[in-house]
């Protein structure tokens, strides 16, 4: 990771994410990820104890992962750049199939500084998505995005590799690139666990990334809240290859398991470890192969598969569509008997944007086309005017038949915001309702925090209701005091596959 002056690292609540994908993300073999370490660690003994930019040991680390990745299908290419005299690489590594006008890129450096191997700082972000892309080849994944997995050079010089990457896109193939992720210290040896503020919930310095950036820290943060791992954010601060892309407009996020700065006691109380630095290698010789938690290696290796298996397209499964509603046309959906809600009622609506306190509560944007299921869809003089209060408010789709056979799935998009006001009694949550028989497919509570709306995507297996007829309930509560909750709901499908 590029050094910068040392900053505050940000504690904050953050987004929470989809709750099942379609298909689920490989477990990544931390033996394989250490086995990538191991040969790093090897390439830095055996070229003067570094994989610096312009030195010989970068430029065997770039081989090491390209062999490995021509030899699994990828295609890639070996861009070059030059900076201080010296050649440096880029590593691109493009695996066939997907919508290549809807990339999603995977990143992190490769080169180390001078004064050691590098091996958390980023042999640890570099093993890691060299693992999750050959687990992709391995399981033959085929998702809708296409994906693009990158090696930077020169990261610790001032992010010249991935700068010089960007800038030799065309206008049109920068937009073609709908969302980076960037992986860069994933192994620290007292590690944090820190998520990119997507949605600027922290409030604190360089402010929310472009749209997109806040569904990339909630699938990041989905993930760690199923091993039950609480997560803080960080300030997209430029210190990694993410800088060009944000700069661009192209979405981004990521992990970060902390480097030069200190961890507080609340974070030790937060994550164990101890109040010293997060690693006590950075940019040292010292930052070995002996230099990594292997915990943390492992939870974040899983996390970046969970977020390329969940961005890439899983979520939005293939095959017949059985039924849909984009609520685009008025259709059949009945408001519930057991309503207590007084004002913000879920309805079809074209909602208009309201924020407070520079927190968007409701956005202008639905997922697809012009209207949402959406609680209270005008502004109102305020944006606690017509938010939910009092209770409860629910809505049920007309009926749907499913076929007897197949695998059925349910998809859809969601958000669900709140001001720190709100309390876990505030919920979103989408319910199958059959006769008597009701299961919840997406349950979301609300936290004492500020959480903007951002679409994020769902999906659940409905092959257990194969051969009968479904109504979908879609159920809001502001059930704690003085909340200021929103929440709408769109797209939804049901397909067989």
């Amino acid at each position: 990771m590029l050094q910068f002056p040392v900053a505050g690292l940000l504690i904050a609540g953050l987004l929470s994410a989809p709750a099942a994908v379609a298909q689920a993300a490989p477990d990544i073999s931390l033996a394989n990820v250490k086995t990538h370490l191991t040969q790093l660690q090897s390439i830095a003994t055996a070229n003067g104890g570094n994989r610096a930019h312009g030195r010989p040991g970068y430029l065997a680390s770039v081989t090491y992962v390209k062999n490995l990745l021509d030899a699994a299908g990828f295609t890639t290419t070996r861009q070059s750049f030059t900076y201080n005299g010296a050649t440096g690489y880029n590593l691109i590594a493009d695996w066939p199939g997907g919508n290549t006008s809807n990339t999603l890129m995977i990143g992190g450096h490769l080169d180390s500084v001078t004064a050691g191997p590098g091996i958390n700082d980023n042999g640890s972000g570099s093993a890691g998505i060299l693992e999750v892309a050959l687990q992709v080849a391995r399981t033959g994944f085929q998702p809708d995005r296409h994906l693009r997995f990158a090696w930077w050079g020169a990261e610790e010089l001032g992010l010249r590799g991935s700068t010089a990457y960007v800038n030799s896109l065309s206008s049109a193939q920068r937009s073609a690139i709908t969302g980076y992720l960037n992986f860069d210290m994933i192994g620290s040896p007292n590690p944090g666990y820190f998520l990119y503020d997507g949605d600027n919930s922290d409030g604190t310095g360089a402010g929310p990334g472009p749209a997109g950036s806040a569904q990339i820290e909630a699938t990041l943060a989905a993930y760690f809240s199923s091993i039950g791992v609480p997560t803080r954010g960080t300030d997209f601060d430029g210190r990694s290859d993410y800088g060009p892309f944000i700069s661009a407009g192209i979405p981004a996020g990521g992990i970060f398991t902390g480097a030069e700065g200190t961890k507080t006691s609340a974070q030790v109380a937060l994550w164990g470890g101890t109040a010293s630095r997060f690693d006590p290698c950075y940019h040292a010789s010292c930052d070995t192969i002996s230099n990594i938690n292997d915990t943390a290696l492992d939870r974040n290796s899983d996390a970046i598969a969970y977020a390329v298996w969940t961005l890439a397209g899983s979520g939005s499964p293939g095959g017949a569509t059985v039924w849909s509603d984009d609520l685009e046309t008025a259709t059949s959906w009945t408001r519930g008997t057991a309503d207590t809600a007084t004002s913000g009622l879920l309805e079809r609506g074209n909602p208009a944007a309201t924020s407070s306190s520079g927190v968007a509560t409701q956005l202008d944007a639905v997922n697809s086309g012009s209207y949402a299921l959406v609680t209270g869809a005008t502004a109102g003089s305020s944006a606690g005017a017509n938010d939910l209060d009092g209770g409860v408010t629910s809505l049920l789709s007309p009926p749907v038949t499913l076929p007897s056979s197949g695998t059925l799935t349910l998809s859809l998009s969601w958000y669900l915001a709140h001001l720190n006001n709100a309390t876990s009694a505030d919920y979103l949550r989408v319910r199958v309702v059959s006769g008597s028989t009701t299961t919840t497919v997406l349950s979301q509570s609300a936290t004492a925090s500020n959480k903007a709306a951002a679409w994020a995507t769902t999906s659940a297996n409905l092959s257990g209701y194969a051969g009968q007829t479904i109504r979908l309930q879609v159920e809001a509560a502001d059930a704690g005091t003085a909340s200021l909750v929103e929440a709408a709901v769109d797209s939804l499908k049901i397909t067989q596959s």
